[in-house]
């Protein structure tokens, strides 16, 4: 029986050690764990972008919401300051003072002998001022309006010209205190004064007349 020879097999036996040599096959592992670790740590990078591009878009979200929110609460500080002017306003026009009732109601408080002469109307205002409305992150806070005091009081000055000049004074006092527009408008007590009486005198045509000023007190109104 002829006897073989492989002459290739050391080489083949060598080359099949190489292959399975640990060395590679760790060199190989790790390449690999490093090409794995650079795909987890490029997919983090990425992660950490968009979240950082996320956390920027809300940032610019949140602060146009907040200037768009101070933009409101400062309208709204405005209109409630022109609410306030207008109800003002509208209590101003409600309760002011008239002139025209004012003369309607002398002419209907008459004494025969009695003529008015000069009428006069001193009013006066006391102002007071408010408060600014103020703002906080709940929203506005309503300021204090300022305040007007009013203070009238109207002279009547008059001249009795009876029979007997002096009698029909008091009577004038009572026609005006008791008329329904004083009667309303004026103080409850003293509302008409008497506060100046002159002595009798004599007109060219000779007459005999006394002068006399009632006061009327009208009470403070603060609008």
């Amino acid at each position: 029986m002829p006897i073989r020879i492989n002459l290739l097999a050391e080489a083949k036996a060598a080359e099949e050690l190489r292959r399975h040599d640990p060395v590679k096959r760790v060199i190989f592992c790790g390449a690999f764990l490093v090409a794995l670790t650079l795909v987890w740590s490029s997919s983090l990078l990425l992660e950490s972008m968009l979240a950082k591009k996320a956390v920027t878009d809300r940032r610019t979200e949140i602060e146009a919401r907040t200037n768009e929110y101070q933009h409101v609460l400062i309208s709204q500080q405005k209109i409630a300051e022109v609410k306030q002017k207008l109800e003002a306003v509208k209590n101003l026009s409600n309760s002011r003072f008239l002139q025209g009732n004012l003369l309607n109601a002398l002419q209907q408080a008459h004494v025969d002998g009695v003529r008015l002469t000069r009428l006069s109307v001193d009013q006066k205002y006391f102002n007071k001022e408010g408060t600014a409305s103020k703002t906080n992150e709940f929203g506005v806070i309503p300021g204090r309006p300022g305040t007007v005091t009013e203070k009238i009081v109207v002279t009547l000055d008059a001249r009795d010209s009876s029979a007997s000049p002096g009698d029909q004074v008091n009577k004038m006092k009572d026609a005006v205190a008791n008329q329904t527009y004083f009667k309303t408008a004026l103080n409850k007590t003293n509302s008409v004064q008497l506060v100046n009486l002159s002595a009798p005198q004599v007109s060219p045509d000779g007459k005999s007349f006394v002068l006399f000023t009632l006061e009327c007190d009208f009470p403070e109104v603060t609008r």
